[in-house]
C-alpha cells in the first residue's frame, strides 16, 4: 500500500479539522485546504506532535481551477493523493421567500459544486494510478429534511445522487476508486454560529448532538474500509420511516415543532458575520458552543449491510400492521 496522503477541505474548523486530526493518527500525511489560513496555520500546528507531513492550501472549493491548482501543488508536496475528504460546504437558513438568488447560487456553489470539484481534481490525478478513495458528506435530516434548511438539504442531496450516479462510470472504467458516503446528524461545529440566518434567532441542531470526533471517525472508516455508506446514529433512519410509511403526519410535525427545534429564544443582534461569501474571523477550531447538550456516547455506525436489514425489518413490519389492520376490519 503507498503512503497515504489525505486532503481535506474545509479544514481549518469543524469536521473538516476533525478529520484531519484523526486522519492523521492514522498515520497520513495530510494536506488541508480551505479559505482562512490563520485556522489551516492552527489545525497543521495541532498536527506537528503526530510527525505528519502537513501541506497547508488556500482555495475556495467554488473555484474549480484554484481547487485543480491546489491539488496539483499538494502532490508535488506530499506526493499522489489517495485519501480526498470533502468537508467544505456554507449554508443560508430561513424560508425561502427570504432567501436572495445570489445567496441560493453562493450556498450551493460551495456545499454542492464544491464537493464535485473536489471530487473531480481527486479523480483527474487518482486516475493516474487507479487507486484512491473519496468521502462526500450527506445530512441525515436529507431522509426527512427539516424546514428552514431547503437550500442546504438541497445540496446535500445532489451531492448523494451524484455520488451515485459517479460509481458505475468508475466500474464501467474499472477504475479501482471508490466512492463513501457519510450520512452525518446534527454535529457540534462552528457552522451554527457563521451561517447565514434569515430566522431571527441563533441557530441550534436539531435532534441529537454529536460531538466532531464522532463525524471523523466514521469518515475515517470509511476512507479505509471502503464501506459503501455509513450512517452515524439512528435518528434519521427513523425519521425516514416515519416520513415513508406516515408522510403527512411527518409534515404536520415538522410544520409545527421543525421551527422552534432549530432556533434558540435569544433574538440574533442584527449584522452578525457569516461565512457565505468571506471567512469569519475568530479562532474557531473543530467544536462549536453545543458541548454541553452534546451525546457523549459513541452512536452505533450502521453500514449499507446494516441498512438493508433495517429496511427489510421496517418493510416486514408495516406489512404485517397492514395486515392485521385489514383482518380487523374485514
Amino acid at each position: 500500500m503507498p503512503q497515504q496522503v489525505a486532503v481535506i477541505t474545509g479544514a481549518g474548523a469543524g469536521i473538516g479539522r476533525a478529520t484531519a486530526r484523526t486522519l492523521a493518527r492514522a498515520g497520513c500525511d495530510i494536506a488541508l485546504v480551505g479559505r482562512n489560513r490563520d485556522r489551516l496555520n492552527d489545525a497543521a500546528a495541532e498536527l506537528q506532535a503526530l510527525n505528519v507531513r502537513t501541506y497547508i492550501a488556500c482555495a475556495d472549493v467554488a473555484d474549480a481551477a484554484a481547487l485543480d491548482a491546489a491539488a496539483e501543488e499538494i502532490e508535488q508536496a506530499l506526493g499522489p493523493i489517495t485519501i480526498w475528504v470533502n468537508c467544505a460546504g456554507a449554508g443560508v437558513r430561513g424560508q425561502l421567500a427570504a432567501i436572495t438568488p445570489d445567496e441560493i447560487r453562493r450556498a450551493t456553489e460551495v456545499t454542492y459544486l464544491g464537493t464535485v470539484n473536489g471530487t473531480r481534481s481527486a479523480l483527474l490525478r487518482m486516475r493516474r494510478r487507479s487507486y484512491g478513495t473519496i468521502v462526500n458528506l450527506v445530512a441525515l435530516a436529507g431522509l426527512r429534511p427539516p424546514p428552514l434548511q431547503s437550500i442546504e438539504n438541497g445540496a446535500r442531496a445532489a451531492i448523494r445522487t451524484f455520488s451515485e450516479s459517479l460509481r458505475p462510470e468508475l466500474l464501467h472504467d474499472g477504475d479501482r476508486i471508490h466512492i463513501a458516503l457519510v450520512h452525518l446528524p446534527s454535529i457540534n461545529t462552528p457552522h451554527f454560529s457563521w451561517t447565514r440566518n434569515h430566522t431571527g434567532k441563533r441557530l441550534k441542531p436539531m435532534g441529537p448532538v454529536y460531538e466532531p470526533e464522532i463525524a471523523a471517525e466514521a469518515i475515517c472508516r470509511a476512507a479505509f474500509g471502503k464501506y459503501r455508506d455509513i450512517w452515524v446514529g439512528t435518528s434519521g433512519i427513523k425519521s425516514w420511516v416515519i416520513s415513508t410509511f406516515l408522510p403527512g403526519l411527518s409534515d404536520r410535525w415538522l410544520s409545527k415543532g421543525g421551527y422552534a427545534k432549530q432556533m434558540e429564544k435569544v433574538a440574533v443582534e442584527g449584522n452578525e458575520p457569516d461565512d457565505l461569501f468571506g471567512t469569519v474571523a475568530g479562532a474557531y477550531a473543530a467544536h462549536g458552543r453545543f458541548d454541553m447538550i452534546t451525546r457523549k456516547g459513541v452512536p452505533p455506525l450502521l453500514t449499507s449491510r446494516h441498512a438493508q436489514v433495517g429496511t427489510a425489518i421496517a418493510a416486514a413490519g408495516f406489512a404485517l400492521m397492514l395486515a392485521v389492520r385489514c383482518r380487523r376490519r374485514g
